[in-house]
């Protein structure tokens, strides 16, 4: 894939996530520093808020990726930037009023807000697959080589790494400098700029497909479960998901009970989402020699051991230490599920497989941090790391033994491999 290509998808989907992150932070604050109301308490309001942001995404997610199977990345991305658009400014709006009819205005603008980031994320991932380099001339017009695409998934993943970064940022600093409106009305403003980076993605140009191709049926969401080694995939997805969520949910506790201040805490998340981030750049630099089976069971084997030591972690040092390697390992992942879903799923139903696997990153964002702060009010959170350990050794590791791989490079006529795709 062409390096202006690349940063067009990486740049659009960067303003959509940090809009949608800005408006994830500002909404929930909205509602606290109003304080309680005769009907619910504030921490009430603000976690319903929250939680509407994951629900929407998880309900909508298949329908988004049929639509994106049929029409593509630019249609949907521009409904997904007016999604977010109209999002900030209802939540502009809902500035100027009062309670109750700031909630009516509050509710759906969390709800668009996450519904478009997630349809621009499907879109994004979708079209990157397309436009990622055949191997070879001779390769079907949707393969692509494995290295190519775990290079090309590498750079993406980037993209919600940012925006997480970038809106909540931009969205405290202006926040404490002029008040809520001037952050609502630039979250309404940076998907505006997500469409102008769209424009210089080019338009997919479809090849015709084999006859015995277009003739195939489509699968239901069951169906696609049922292909070979999607479900093991998407439940390997599952593991890594849940770490992530864990390690989100139990770090606070734990920092809390070393007697850690709140600035080192954010200081160990912090630390995890760089390197989150930097294992994302160097990837594609290894993307040609590290195949996606030895990259998973890696990552793996580093969560396990982390969660393992995570609760003899007595300061800030070794937490943080943890959390460098942890977010190494996880960071890794998803540009080798992505790239292996993209072998897994038929070409006509890529978009639809990668919102099966949003819908269980969702469910799982949605669910297990109820659950988490159930069993760790009964277990503490030394052991939920240990089980979560104990779950990636006895379920992700054998998992990852059966995975369904990408067929590997097939040499060129010349009887060389074909040139390294550069960025």
């Amino acid at each position: 894939m062409p390096a202006a290509t690349l940063r067009a998808l990486v740049t659009a989907q960067v303003c959509l996530h940090a809009a949608m992150a800005g408006l994830r932070l500002t909404l929930p604050l909205l509602l606290l520093r109003q304080g309680a109301t005769p009907w619910w308490s504030a921490e009430a309001a603000a976690g319903v808020m929250l939680g509407l942001f994951a629900l929407a995404p998880l309900l909508l997610a298949l329908p988004a990726g049929r639509w994106v199977d049929r029409r593509g990345y630019h249609r949907p991305v521009h409904a997904a930037a007016g999604m977010v658009t109209l999002a900030g400014l209802l939540a502009l709006a809902a500035t100027w009023l009062a309670e109750p009819l700031q909630l009516l205005l509050l509710v759906p603008a969390a709800t668009l807000a996450g519904t478009g980031c997630n349809l621009g994320l499907i879109a994004m991932q979708h079209s990157a697959g397309r436009l990622a380099r055949p191997a070879d001339a001779a390769a079907p017009a949707d393969g692509a080589d494995p290295a190519e695409l775990r290079r090309v998934f590498s750079w993406l993943g980037l993209a919600p790494a940012l925006g997480n970064v970038v809106g909540p940022m931009l969205a405290g600093l202006l926040i404490d400098a002029q008040g809520f409106g001037l952050a609502c009305a630039a979250m309404a403003l940076l998907p505006l700029l997500a469409r102008v980076w769209t424009a210089r993605v080019p338009r997919q140009i479809r090849a015709p497909r084999p006859a015995a191709q277009a003739a195939a049926p489509r699968h239901s969401p069951l169906g696609l479960l049922r292909l070979p080694g999607m479900a093991g995939l998407l439940a390997l997805n599952g593991f890594f998901s849940s770490s992530w969520d864990l390690h989100a949910f139990l770090v606070p506790l734990l920092g809390h009970a070393r007697g850690l201040s709140a600035s080192a805490i954010g200081g160990v998340l912090g630390l995890f989402a760089f390197a989150v981030s930097a294992v994302r750049v160097l990837i594609p630099l290894l993307a040609q020699h590290w195949s996606e089976r030895q990259v998973l069971r890696a990552a793996a084997w580093v969560v396990a051991g982390c969660f393992f030591v995570y609760p003899w972690a007595q300061g800030a040092v070794t937490m943080s230490a943890c959390a460098l390697l942890l977010g190494l390992a996880l960071g890794s992942v998803q540009p080798m599920i992505m790239t292996t879903l993209h072998h897994l799923a038929p070409p006509a139903q890529q978009g639809e497989a990668i919102a099966l696997r949003a819908s269980v990153i969702h469910l799982s964002s949605t669910l297990l941090p109820m659950g988490f702060g159930l069993l760790g009010a009964a277990l503490g959170p030394g052991l939920l790391f240990r089980v979560m350990a104990l779950l990636m050794l006895l379920g992700a590791l054998p998992l990852v033994a059966r995975l369904h791989l990408p067929p590997p490079r097939l040499p060129t006529a010349s009887g060389g491999q074909p040139p390294a795709a550069g960025c």
